[in-house]
């Protein structure tokens, strides 16, 4: 269905974007499927048109042209006229890890209730521009967790300054930078003893080359690559510190051009951080809703922050914009 509306007609959130290399705008909703805006026209797509699920949880496009979506279960592509489900798969060489330019990296299938048994392993697919293979993490995995969330992909990949890609899971951030891993997870950070742990939504590598890590429930923390702060609890953020909106349930995180880190939530708005103190923006700041799940900065290198729509910030307040 094509609408002219300037406004995106969704109404579960908008969780992911891309700006294609053709000048198209691609929206991922968070339960109904995947919008592409071509010439000011909005065009919407469902597992009806093709997608393998109708939540879209990133979007990218390959070396080759191709739109990918990474859904809460499986893949599809675009190819330009239609989308399609994503069936092939390599598990050949799971152990075999090597980086190329321009891979995309993308969270296991997680199909239906019954997981993938050739994931029992937790990893990561890679798509090299021909084929799509099982990448095995080195990971022992705690016999507890029986679907593997623990080291379950949760957010896009990050290509770091140094050439080290990174994977955000619900409760580890997995580095490799060609030879070896580096594992981050609860024990790491400090988060055990009854303190609520790692639980990984969005993270990103800031210019200095420091990853800024936002979870739903332990906050923000920042890693330098020696050591890790909590910047919640540093800067008594915490809903027992603020009793009201809070930066405990992290979900999503961006630096502007001016190097401010912009910080989304469930329910307490964004939060900026400009090196010095904290500033929250909510409702009265022109935000319909106050969750954010996304922020994704654009080709202009502006910040968009989806949430009921999108959202830009104008230098004094939220407008909306799709």
């Amino acid at each position: 269905a094509k609408t002219d509306s300037r406004l995106l007609k969704y109404t579960t959130g908008v969780r992911s974007f891309l700006e294609d290399s053709k000048g198209n705008i691609w929206f991922g909703s968070d339960k109904e499927g995947v919008c592409l805006l071509h010439n000011g026209t909005f065009q919407y797509f469902t597992t009806e048109n093709g997608l393998s699920h109708n939540q879209v949880r990133n979007i990218y496009e390959d070396k080759n042209g191709m739109i990918w979506f990474e859904c809460g279960e499986g893949l599809s592509v675009y190819d330009g006229q239609k989308i399609s489900v994503y069936k092939e798969r390599n598990y050949n060489s799971t152990t075999v890890w090597k980086i190329g330019d321009k891979d995309i990296w993308f969270k296991a299938d997680q199909i239906g209730s019954g997981y993938n048994d050739l994931e029992r392993v937790p990893g990561v697919y890679q798509y090299d521009g021909k084929n799509l293979s099982y990448r095995t993490f080195p990971v022992i995995q705690n016999p507890e967790d029986v679907h593997g969330f623990q080291y379950s992909i949760s957010t896009p990949f990050v290509k770091g300054k140094n050439g080290t890609i990174w994977f955000g899971a619900y409760k580890a951030l997995i580095g490799y930078n060609g030879t070896d891993f580096k594992i981050l997870n609860d024990e790491y950070f400090g988060l055990t003893q009854g303190k609520r742990g790692l639980h990984i939504r969005g993270f990103i590598e800031d210019r200095k080359g420091n990853l800024w890590i936002a979870n739903n429930g332990s906050g923000v923390l920042v890693y330098d690559g020696k050591e890790a702060i909590n910047f919640t609890a540093k800067h008594k953020l915490t809903k027992e510190d603020t009793k009201g909106n809070s930066l405990d349930r992290a979900y999503s995180i961006g630096e502007d051009a001016e190097g401010n880190i912009w910080i989304g939530t469930v329910e307490s708005g964004v939060w900026r951080y400009d090196g010095n103190s904290v500033k929250n923006f909510t409702e009265k700041d022109g935000l319909e809703r106050t969750f954010i799940l996304t922020i994704y900065k654009s080709k202009q290198g502006e910040l968009w922050f989806g949430g009921a729509g999108v959202y830009r910030f104008n230098g004094k307040s939220f407008e909306r914009i799709y």
